[in-house]
């Protein structure tokens, strides 16, 4: 998806605080689509509004027979797609198309709330999408955007447009014989704007353009199947991401993390003859002294439950369990092609889950990197094992914040669907800046329980704690076995097991939470 701005001239508005342009250089736009917005207040019961009675004379007479038909109504999100007509081009109008997106009753002062702009944006990109149309012109001011809101509304909607457009194996090799089916034709969005938003909408612009960048690479890991996206293929992923941007890629080797004493993690990768990885990503983009942003991605590339097999029904679905890795390499991508002035780490213990003459049992005890003991009574409960070694790992860049995101438990698919993800910590500023985040990017959380009476439940008779506590609040007992590892720093936990992928026919990774970790970033800056 290739995203573009223009600026009309300021003689084009009436009034730069009404936003009104003259509609003969928007129709002048030579586009597929031109799309504009207009009220209920747009449309009196005699007549049109100035706007919409100044386009209709643009349009021959278009706009009022779509009136007198019925089809302009106003409604929030509602669509008109207006084709052009013979007299068009006698006009000037050399847009092949005019859709006409209701906006309800928007305050005149705020605007179209996020919520309500991004209904109406997704019902536009519908429309949109899948057709013959190939390019758009979207007119920002008249979707009502005040000067705060321009740059959230212009980014979202370049979210959601990579969303309405990814085709899987368009980047990555392809998995069919064939070539790529439908891919959508709809591929350049081209935001016009006035002098006074131009800026705004151009680092908007380009703050999204990263986004989906970010998303569609998390997208395509997740989508691969897992002969071919093995840790050593993540591995190689990230480091190919230094060709094409500043990042700093390290990877342990399997004998220095025996010797950094991180026996949790290589418990869950002994039993598969694929060598595990530890990857580091660096975005410098602050000052040397400044603490990083800590990014941790679980990455089991395929997870069979170990010993402690999983029912053979949907395991294909288990290829998804590296989404907390995927998003951290998408979002470390979008950190650097935004050029964050901050720096960034990203940390991903990766490695297979499988069951083998050599796997781990479920009794077996093993020490982890921070000296702690871990009695394993449930080998499939191993996402929190190669995180918990990671966690220790980070205290040595003393973060500012450590954010871990991991496909942990299914209980957390039971509690919260595929909604919101599940948020974990005692954090006042992280809680609060990530469901800002979340609100903004449409990519939610949802504040779960960390009390420390949960703690009880990973109680050990031979260890320091049990990898499990049973089947009650099983998503809360994961995060409190993580927390046992992260005093030392500001954390917070993010449990995406219902939201980094859906099953069924729409089956594939969803990208989450690349777009929260992007726009909390961007807050940061």
């Amino acid at each position: 998806m290739q995203f573009s701005t223009k600026t009309l001239p300021q003689a084009d508005f009436d009034s730069v605080k009404q936003v009104k342009p003259a509609v003969a250089s928007l129709v002048a736009l030579a586009t597929d689509c031109l799309i504009l917005g207009y009220s209920k207040a747009d449309l009196n019961k005699k007549t049109l509004g100035s706007l919409m009675l100044e386009l209709d004379a643009a349009l021959g007479g278009s706009v009022a027979r779509a009136k007198l038909a019925g089809d302009l109504s106003g409604k929030e999100a509602s669509q008109c797609l207006l084709r052009a007509e013979a007299n068009w081009s006698k006009a000037g109008v050399k847009a092949k198309r005019v859709l006409l997106v209701g906006l309800g009753d928007p305050s005149p002062k705020e605007g179209l709330s996020l919520q309500s702009y991004a209904k109406l944006a997704k019902a536009t990109l519908k429309t949109l999408s899948g057709g013959a149309i190939e390019s758009a012109a979207w007119f920002v001011p008249s979707f009502g955007a005040n000067a705060d809101a321009v740059v959230k509304q212009v980014r979202l909607t370049a979210q959601l447009a990579g969303e309405q457009t990814y085709r899987f194996g368009v980047r990555q090799p392809a998995m069919k014989f064939k070539a790529v089916e439908h891919v959508d034709p709809f591929q350049e969005l081209l935001f016009v704007t006035c002098k006074d938003t131009a800026k705004a909408v151009q680092l908007a612009v380009q703050q999204g353009e990263a986004l989906v960048e970010g998303m569609n690479l998390a997208k395509d890991l997740g989508n691969l199947p897992p002969n071919v996206c093995t840790p050593t293929y993540l591995a190689k992923t990230a480091q190919g991401l230094m060709k094409k941007t500043k990042l700093k890629v390290e990877l342990l080797t399997k004998k220095q993390m025996e010797a950094l004493g991180m026996g949790s993690f290589l418990s869950v990768a002994q039993g598969s003859e694929t060598p595990p990885q530890f990857i580091i990503m660096r975005h410098n983009g602050g000052k040397a002294s400044e603490a990083p942003t800590v990014l941790v991605g679980k990455g089991i590339t395929f997870d069979t439950g170990g010993i402690s097999l999983k029912p053979g029904e949907a395991m294909d679905e288990m290829k998804y369990d590296m989404c907390g890795a995927a998003s951290v390499v998408g979002t470390m991508l979008s950190a650097a092609l935004l050029g964050l002035k901050q720096n960034v780490i990203g940390v991903i213990p990766t490695c297979e889950n499988m069951p083998s003459g050599k796997a781990t049992r479920p009794g077996d005890i093993v020490k982890s990197m921070s000296g702690q003991t871990i009695e394993i009574l449930n080998t499939d409960a191993e996402g929190r094992l190669i995180l918990c070694d990671a966690l220790t790992y980070v205290e040595r860049f003393k973060p500012k914040a450590v954010i871990d995101i991991a496909t942990l438990t299914g209980a957390c698919v039971i509690a919260l669907g595929a909604v919101h993800s599940g948020m974990f910590s005692d954090d006042s500023h992280l809680l609060a800046d990530l469901t800002q985040a979340g609100h903004d990017s449409l990519d939610t959380v949802w504040r779960m329980p960390l009390d420390a009476a949960y703690q009880e439940q990973l109680k050990s008779n031979f260890a320091d704690m049990a990898n499990i506590g049973g089947r009650p609040a099983g998503s809360v007992t994961a995060a409190c076995f993580l927390k046992r590892f992260t005093e030392k720093y500001p954390w917070a936990h993010l449990d995406i097991a219902g939201t980094a992928w859906k099953g069924g026919a729409a089956k594939g990774s969803t990208g989450r939470p690349v777009p929260l970790l992007v726009n909390y970033l961007l807050a940061q800056s």
